[in-house]
């Protein structure tokens, strides 16, 4: 496991723009010249199965070694999801997002495909180093991928690119010359980036503490057994935090609003 946490967020990065080039785009969009201001990373969110040898527990390791501690937990029902979220007690470090499918939950034939995919798997990969940022560790044929599309789109995500960064989130709060997701939602929209509009183009507000926002994934080439297929690969989210009554910034997420944010990188 990596013992550097920056190291560690420059590989998961690399990884994540080699296939999401607007992640580029974005930041040449927001990045505040005169100031010379980084833009600040709110979480990063990763998906899994919830099999034994994949399992969210087994992601977490990897930032629980480093310092990071469980702060949420998160259920979706629709989407047959258990989700968790940790905090780092740095917190200029990007909180964690790991989301896991209930595989059990899905059909006979969905099942059968997941558990042959993560058969293939060396059952210590989830321990190397590079695992985060690892991508697909099986073989997997365009059939199966629509096979699990159709019934989910978290699994045929996860099963064509495997373990890496979902996404990657800019902090509103930190952008210097941006006071609000409004704005930075405006400036994406005029620089023609398609922006997920399930439930609005602004999921949450004040009154729940936490806004977001996120365009839809980019579209790459992935190779598939017997073909290849342009289909979603990653993409941005926004997040502006608000106040709670205790005058401390909100640093959870919100189940009903990350619910839709999921729906990013569908390909219907």
């Amino acid at each position: 496991m990596h013992t550097d946490i920056n190291s560690l967020f420059d590989n998961m990065w690399q990884d994540y723009v080699a296939i999401t080039p607007s992640a580029h785009k974005v930041h040449a969009l927001l990045k505040d010249e005169e100031n010379g201001s980084e833009i600040v990373n709110d979480h990063v969110a990763f998906r899994t199965f919830n099999l034994e040898k994949t399992s969210l527990d087994k992601l977490a390791a990897h930032f629980l070694a480093l310092g990071y501690e469980e702060k949420g937990t998160y259920d979706f029902e629709a989407k047959k999801l258990n989700a968790r979220h940790f905090e780092h007690s740095d917190t200029t470090q990007p909180k964690i997002f790991i989301s896991e499918l209930r595989v059990q939950e899905l059909t006979e034939q969905s099942q059968a495909i997941i558990n042959k995919l993560v058969a293939q798997m060396d059952a210590e990969a989830v321990k190397n180093e590079n695992f985060l940022y690892s991508g697909r560790h099986w073989a997997l044929t365009k059939e199966e991928y629509e096979t699990l599309l159709e019934e989910s789109e978290y699994a045929g995500w996860l099963a064509a690119w495997g373990f890496r960064a979902n996404h990657f989130t800019v902090s509103v709060n930190h952008l210097h010359h941006i006071d609000s997701l409004e704005e930075v939602n405006t400036l994406l929209k005029e620089a023609g980036f398609p922006l997920n509009t399930v439930g609005g183009e602004i999921k949450g507000g004040e009154e729940v503490h936490l806004a977001q926002s996120s365009i839809m994934a980019d579209r790459q080439i992935v190779k598939f057994d017997d073909e290849e297929k342009e289909i979603p690969s990653c993409f941005y989210e926004f997040a502006q935090r608000f106040s709670m009554p205790n005058g401390k910034l909100y640093q959870g997420f919100v189940a009903e609003s990350a619910d839709k944010i999921f729906e990013s990188t569908n390909a219907k």
